[in-house]
């Protein structure tokens, strides 16, 4: 194994660690300058997290030579074996750069003219003689790049940091935001601190009011030019499809084979003794998953077959690439797998993380009794309350709203739409929130005249919350008809029903097709044919499956007799149409997924889409937008108070979207919309240190303080 001498440190702290390549050698980047990086240039940039997982991305300046950035992939692959090839490895480019890389860098990353070719040191700046012009961009992912020092590089809709080293004046175009200027507010003052060691002084400029000082370093103002919208769209996340080949070097020369031309896939379609691509070229993404067996050979030479794939591809240059081992496969990854469980990393009884992830998020065990007081517990199983408050039901008929009646609250009709009012009291004031479940047979306009601003349930993806609402009763839903007096439609004459656990411990009983293939081991289903009424409990079903089944036994009607898996009787398997394979494996442990954060923005013209990278905070909720929160069970549109009318109306829209597009398969998923100063504890849960008085004051009034 070949080990470079900077590789004595490596890994063996949390955080981040950051080289240059100079001279086809690693040279290591002061931490007062971590986020500067010249365009002339390659960086090698391991992040490190406790468990200890690992990180390595390879950065490529536009302008850097094909010799450095030969250099960064070589450094990288010694790395990687250097540490045991465990590490996730990423290419990253100038511009391009993966929500993970960006993630390092909450304050910006800065790109500088030139590089080590032209001697271009990386030094905390002491002597002051610095002259240079920064345009910013990004709300979320915010870059700042050395412009030419022109007033010809400004427009009205950006603001740009003039550096003149002493003194840093940050420049807002009449038409950008008061988010804009926060985040680059961010960029000043990180220049302050880490390049200057704290000795220059900050001053805020309006356009039209432009000091003396700028005046002199820039020549009179000229005009301005308008905004700019970016010529290239955001996007929100490999929602396109993607393709899975195999990798092979049998014959000596890199062959790849297609294994599935478009996904989901599932996760049997990886053999531990190969490597695969995914290619999901389209959206500038592509993945080389490493098998644990897989010669050493093809795992070493990962990163290369990524790079000549996209090269035969006539892919953009542009493409990132990550490098997948078994065991440390990353979110994005992992969406384009109808089936993928990881594999269980627990530490003790519902302990479960994710692995390779840079925020750990541990899984709270749920308890009714802390729900007010523990927020994370009641976000992660989506519950603001017990369930006790007050419950109002309608159904939808004739675009009207008619009142269920309440002997029947509990049952759903596929057929049907229905309106659930759920009113509670908390910090003694009344709130309410409104369901809207949607039956999958329900009419078109049914599903219009129930389209109010609620929590919009699908059937089939119910959560927790309004589950809980029925007090230890299931929630029973019939697979079509209606329960309107006149156009209750015929039950069928061999009905099964499919009882279930939530983690929350509400139940839900759902009517699915009799057919054997819908059972599963981990569960209880109750069968009813014109003769009989069964109840076949699994091996791995829980005591309070089976308290739930004696109230579906109670609806339909008669005495039941109890099966056990393994032991039942020939007319059970003759009513259900014969034998058939089914569910047989215990469920693993649901990993919890991290959550991720979206803001929908409409200040470059159109409605774009763009993630919140690394660990989101409650300050990047922006009050001027639309936030799409994913914590994978559900999706929460949360509204700024300042986001405009487009922005309201196109994000539902695109919340909706990206649920029904998303590789893995996760349509109809619950879509809950609050307002800015309304979060319940579902929503508050995800954000560590939630400030409730945080936009009592204001918030770029706070950060100008700090100039």
């Amino acid at each position: 194994m070949v080990s470079h001498r900077e590789f004595a440190t490596a890994g063996k702290q949390p955080g981040l660690q950051l080289w240059r390549i100079e001279n086809l050698d690693l040279k290591p980047v002061p931490k007062a300058l971590h986020g500067n990086f010249y365009t002339g240039d390659a960086y090698l940039l391991l992040y490190t997290t406790k468990a200890p997982s690992y990180n390595i991305h390879m950065w490529l300046g536009d302008e850097c030579s094909n010799d450095e950035s030969g250099a960064a992939a070589i450094f990288a692959t010694q790395l990687d074996d250097f540490l045991g090839g465990s590490p996730v490895q990423y290419r990253e480019v100038q511009n391009c750069e993966s929500k993970t890389f960006l993630g390092y860098f909450k304050s910006g990353i800065k790109y500088q003219r030139g590089g080590v070719a032209s001697g271009f040191q990386h030094v905390v700046i002491n002597d002051m003689n610095v002259k240079r012009l920064l345009h910013i961009k990004g709300r979320w992912a915010i870059r700042a790049t050395e412009v030419e020092m022109s007033w010809s590089s400004f427009n009205k809709g950006d603001c740009f940091i003039i550096d003149l080293g002493k003194d840093v004046y940050q420049w807002c175009g009449s038409e950008c935001s008061r988010y804009e200027r926060l985040k680059a507010s961010e960029v000043s003052i990180d220049i302050r601190d880490n390049e200057r060691n704290g000795r220059a002084k900050l001053h805020m400029v309006e356009e039209g009011e432009e000091p003396a000082e700028v005046i002199e370093a820039l020549g009179p103002v000229t005009a301005i030019a308008p905004s700019t919208v970016d010529d290239q769209k955001v996007d929100t996340s490999n929602r396109k499809k993607g393709a899975l080949y195999m990798i092979s070097d049998a014959s000596g020369s890199m062959k790849i084979s297609v294994v599935a031309p478009c996904s989901p896939f599932k996760q049997a379609m990886l053999s531990p003794e190969e490597c695969y691509i995914l290619d999901n070229g389209v959206d500038r993404n592509i993945f080389v998953w490493k098998g644990p067996k897989a010669n050493t050979t093809e795992r070493k030479a990962a990163m290369s077959a990524g790079q000549q794939f996209i090269k035969e591809k006539g892919y953009s240059n542009k493409t990132q690439i990550q490098v997948l081992p078994a065991g440390a496969e990353t979110t994005l990854f992992k969406q384009y797998f109808a089936d993928w469980r990881d594999k269980d990393e627990t530490t003790g009884p519902s302990k479960a993380y994710t692995i390779g992830s840079i925020a750990k998020i541990p899984q709270v065990p749920f308890d009714a009794s802390t729900l007010h007081s523990n927020k994370a517990m009641a976000a992660q199983h989506g519950m603001v309350d017990d369930g006790k408050g007050k419950v109002q039901i309608w159904r939808i008929e004739n675009r009207d709203k008619v009142p269920v009646e309440p002997s029947n609250y509990g049952h759903f009709y596929g057929g049907d739409c229905y309106l659930i009012l759920y009113s509670y009291r908390t910090g003694g004031r009344e709130q309410h929130i409104i369901y809207t479940w949607w039956g999958l047979k329900c009419t078109l306009d049914e599903l219009t005249a129930s389209a109010f601003p609620t929590v919009r349930v699908t059937q089939g993806q119910e959560p927790p919350h309004l589950m809980s609402l029925f007090q230890g009763k299931p929630m029973i839903i019939h697979s079509g008809g209606t329960s309107r007096n006149s156009g209750q439609s015929k039950s069928a004459a061999t009905r099964l029903f499919h009882i279930r656990q939530s983690s929350s411990r509400t139940t839900r009983a759902v009517e699915v097709e009799a057919s054997a293939s819908n059972l599963n081991t981990n569960d209880v289903f109750v069968l009813k044919t014109p003769s009989s009424l069964t109840v076949w409990r699994g091996v791995g079903a829980s005591d309070e499956e089976m308290a739930a089944a004696k109230h579906v036994v109670d609806f339909l009607g008669g005495g039941a007799s109890n099966v056990s898996e393994g032991k039942e009787p020939a007319d059970f398997w003759s009513a259900l149409g014969g034998k058939k394979e089914y569910q047989t494996s215990k469920s693993l442990q649901n990993m919890l997924k991290p959550p991720r954060l979206f803001g929908c923005s409409n200040k470059t013209g159109r409605l774009i889409v763009e993630e919140v990278p690394g660990d989101f905070t409650q300050s990047d909720l922006a009050t001027d937008d639309v936030m799409i929160l994913d914590t994978w069970e559900q999706l929460f549109l949360w509204v700024g108070n300042e986001a405009n009318a487009e922005e309201r109306q196109g994000a539902p829209k695109i919340a909706k979207d990206y649920a029904d597009s998303d590789p893995s398969g996760r349509k109809g998923l619950p879509i809950t919309t609050i307002k800015q100063g309304a979060e319940p504890p579902t929503f508050i849960g995800w954000f560590q240190a939630w400030d409730a008085k945080m936009w009592e004051t204001d918030a770029l009034d706070k950060m100008k303080k700090r100039f």
